[in-house]
C-alpha cells in the first residue's frame, strides 16, 4: 500500500514570496488527541507575507509553512476530539501551518464552517471578520448612530469592518483607492465613500459629517492614514490601529489630547490567548451572522496552492478586493 503523503508550501529562507516553494512530505501518524484535516482551502493574510520576509512579531523556527487559516475536511481522529468527528466541515485556526493540504491539529483549532459557506469562504472568515468583530466591539465598543470611518475599504478586513460596522447601527464611511473598491463596500453596508486620490479624505470625512468628525477609525494602513486621520476625528474618538501596510504612522499627541481620544492598538488573536473566553462572544455573533446571510468574505481570486506567490502580490499591489484564497485539489 503505497504510504500516505501531502504538499505544503515551504518557507526555507526569509523573503519575498517568491521565494516560497510547494514540497511533499509524508503523511505522520496521529498522536492521541489530534485530528487530521484535509485542507480544500486556505486564505492568505498579510501577516503570513510579513512572517515570510521575516518582518512580523511572530518569527517561526525556519523551515515553516505559512497560513494562519484553512477550511477543509476532518478524516481522522487519535482518540477522543471534544465532539469533533471525521467527515466534519470545518475552520482550521493556525498561527502558521495553513498552506498545505492537509494539517494535524488540536480540536480546540477547529471551528465549525458556516453552512452558508464554500470551503474557500471558511478559510478566509476569522481571520479577517474576528479582527474587525474584535476592533469594533471589544475594543471600540462601537454604538449605533455613530460615525465609523473604515481604511482599506477595499481589503479583507476592511471590507469585514463595513460590514459589521453597518450591522452594529454605524454611520459608515469606506475609503479605498479605486471605485470598483468603493462599489463593492456600498453593496457590503458603506452609507458614504471616501476615494482616496479624488479628495483628502479627511475633507471628505469632515464634508460628510457636517465638520464633526468621525467616532471611531478603523486603520489597517498606518502611515500617512493613520496620521491624517487624527485631524478628522470627533471629540472622544476611537482609532483603532488594526495593521501598518503602508508604513508605521506617528501620532500626534496634541490633537489626540485636544480631542479626548484614544488609540487602541487591535490583536485579535493575542487578546482571544490571553483572555480565552473573549473568542465566545465573538465567534458565536460570527457564526450566527453568517448562518443569517448576513455576511461573507467577498473573494475576488481564488488560485492553485503552486501560485502561492502570485496570490500573495495580489495582496501586496493591492489587486485584490477583499480576500484571496488558495485552492487544494
Amino acid at each position: 500500500m503505497p504510504k500516505a503523503m501531502f504538499k505544503a508550501v515551504v518557507c526555507r529562507e526569509l523573503g519575498p514570496p517568491e521565494t516560497l516553494r510547494l514540497e511533499t512530505f509524508d503523511s505522520q501518524p496521529l498522536k492521541h488527541g489530534e485530528v487530521r484535516v484535509a485542507v480544500r482551502a486556505a486564505g492568505i493574510n498579510f501577516p503570513d507575507i510579513l512572517m515570510a520576509a521575516g518582518q512580523y512579531q511572530l518569527k517561526p523556527d525556519l523551515p515553516f509553512t505559512p497560513g494562519m487559516e484553512s477550511g477543509g475536511d476532518v478524516v481522522e481522529i487519535a482518540g477522543e476530539a471534544g465532539g469533533v468527528k471525521v467527515g466534519d466541515r470545518v475552520i482550521v485556526k493556525l498561527r502558521h501551518g495553513g498552506y498545505a493540504s492537509e494539517v494535524v491539529i488540536e480540536p480546540s483549532q477547529l471551528s465549525p464552517l458556516p453552512s452558508t459557506f464554500d470551503y474557500a469562504q471558511g478559510a478566509t472568515f476569522l481571520a479577517a471578520h474576528g479582527t474587525a468583530w474584535h476592533a469594533l466591539h471589544d475594543r471600540a465598543q462601537i454604538k449605533p448612530g455613530e460615525t465609523l470611518l473604515v481604511h482599506g475599504a477595499g481589503g479583507g478586513v476592511g471590507l469585514a469592518a463595513v460590514e459589521l460596522g453597518k450591522i452594529a447601527g454605524a454611520n459608515v464611511i469606506a475609503a479605498a483607492s479605486s471605485e470598483e473598491k468603493l462599489a463593492i463596500a456600498k453593496v457590503r453596508g458603506a452609507d458614504h465613500g471616501a476615494l482616496y486620490s479624488r479628495e483628502p479624505f479627511r475633507d471628505a470625512v469632515k464634508r460628510i459629517t457636517g465638520g464633526r468628525g468621525a467616532d471611531v477609525v478603523f486603520d489597517p494602513v498606518g502611515g500617512a492614514i493613520f496620521e491624517e486621520s487624527q485631524r478628522c476625528i470627533a471629540y472622544g474618538a476611537r482609532i483603532l490601529v488594526v495593521g501598518f501596510t503602508g508604513g508605521v504612522g506617528l501620532a500626534r499627541t496634541n490633537l489626540i489630547l485636544i480631542k479626548g481620544a484614544s488609540v487602541l492598538g487591535v490583536r485579535a488573536g493575542e487578546a482571544v490567548r490571553r483572555e480565552p473566553a473573549l473568542a465566545e462572544a465573538r465567534f458565536a455573533d460570527l457564526t450566527k451572522l453568517a448562518e443569517a446571510r448576513r455576511i461573507a468574505p467577498n473573494i475576488s481570486h481564488r488560485l492553485p496552492l503552486e501560485n502561492v506567490a502570485e496570490a500573495m502580490r495580489l495582496l501586496i499591489d493591492r489587486k485584490a478586493i477583499g480576500r484571496v484564497a488558495l485552492m487544494v485539489d
